[in-house]
């Protein structure tokens, strides 16, 4: 299985390759892909929508300020999203933070710490080491090595 990574703007490219590094680190494919809740609401749905049948087990969605991108893959999929939010503007990124994880009952979106896609990374690793034995020993080897 694969991993989206989705940025609602090509400026959060820097903030999101973390993401990409992670995942590249432990041999899961990805694909980054810049599309926005506000200004492309139709592509989002519909990459939400047929990403299960396109081979995707997890959709990682980075966004600043208003950060609605994460709640509205999550509400036209039943993968797995999880939403890194972006400090974008004057508020350190907590607006983004609160627009992320205040999703409503039956519409979960995974959420990490501001700016924290290597975090993301790693929890779509270890959701997806839950059906893939290789993937789970390598996230095993590499918490060993974090342990010292």
């Amino acid at each position: 299985m694969k991993v989206a990574i989705l940025m609602g703007s090509d400026k959060d490219a820097d903030k999101m390759q973390p993401a990409a590094d992670v995942l590249d680190e432990f041999g899961v494919e990805n694909e980054v892909h810049v599309m926005s809740a506000h200004r492309t609401p139709a592509k989002v749905a519909e990459f939400a929508t047929a990403a299960r049948t396109a081979g995707y087990g997890v959709i990682i969605c980075g966004a600043g300020k208003a950060a609605h991108l994460a709640g509205a893959v999550a509400a036209n999929t039943t993968l797995p999203v999880i939403g890194v939010p972006i400090a974008a503007g004057g508020l350190g990124g907590m607006d983004a933070l609160l627009s992320t994880v205040q999703m409503p009952t039956g519409i979960p979106v995974a959420t990490v710490a501001v700016d924290s896609a290597a975090n993301a990374a790693y929890l779509a690793v270890a959701i997806l080491s839950a059906s893939d034995a290789a993937l789970a020993a390598r996230l095993d080897t590499y918490r060993a090595e974090l342990a010292g």
